[in-house]
């Protein structure tokens, strides 16, 4: 009986560590977050492994629909870094050092008068060629004359760029501050953000 009641001891012990290693790992897993980084000159770096981030919409303007000449006539393929996200859904703010990576990807050539096409899955507007990217970064000190936010250019056309130099700000930041939602980011466009 004795043994039993050691063997059970340590089975429960056991058990107890594990659990909380695995819960210690799980927080200090979501409490990571990557940041901005820059060159010495001050270039935003493109930002790692973004396509392993929170995907939050794809906008679409294309050029058939806007007379061939669409700001942005390409998918905005838009994700949130993912410890920033975590911050986000608690506390409905988006906090310093967010950064929001826009992946830009053409159309399939259209086929039809509105630059839509035919495909097995019906008529529409299909993603094509990568073409580029841009990024957000939210620092309300190197950043306080747009409002808080950095915006960047990594080439509209692939490859991106390695580096980026910030865009002025009648370039971006004006038509975000003027017209984007919440805190300069389109969340009316993206519903895991529209809240």
């Amino acid at each position: 009986m004795r043994q039993q009641l050691i063997a059970l001891t340590a089975v429960v012990t056991f058990g107890v560590i594990i659990g909380a290693a695995f819960a210690q790992s799980a927080q200090s897993a979501k409490a990571k977050r990557y940041l901005a980084e820059y060159t010495a000159s001050g270039e935003l770096i493109l930002p790692k492994n973004f396509e392993e981030w929170v995907y939050v919409g794809s906008p679409l303007t294309p050029n058939a629909l806007n007379n061939g000449k669409a700001n942005f006539p390409e998918f905005h393929n838009v994700y949130i870094e993912p410890g920033s996200y975590e911050i986000y859904k608690k506390t409905h703010e988006f906090p310093e050092g967010t950064i929001f990576f826009k992946e830009l990807q053409l159309t399939l050539p259209g086929q039809f008068p509105d630059g839509s096409r035919s495909e097995p899955s019906g008529r529409g507007y299909f993603p094509g060629a990568l073409n580029g990217a841009d990024v957000t970064v939210k620092d309300s000190k190197r950043y306080a004359s747009t409002g808080g936010w950095g915006y960047f250019n990594f080439n509209h056309h692939e490859p991106k760029a390695p580096t980026a130099t910030l865009k002025p700000k009648e370039e971006c930041a004006y038509c975000h501050m003027a017209s984007a939602k919440k805190d300069e980011v389109w969340t009316q466009f993206y519903p895991r953000l529209d809240k």
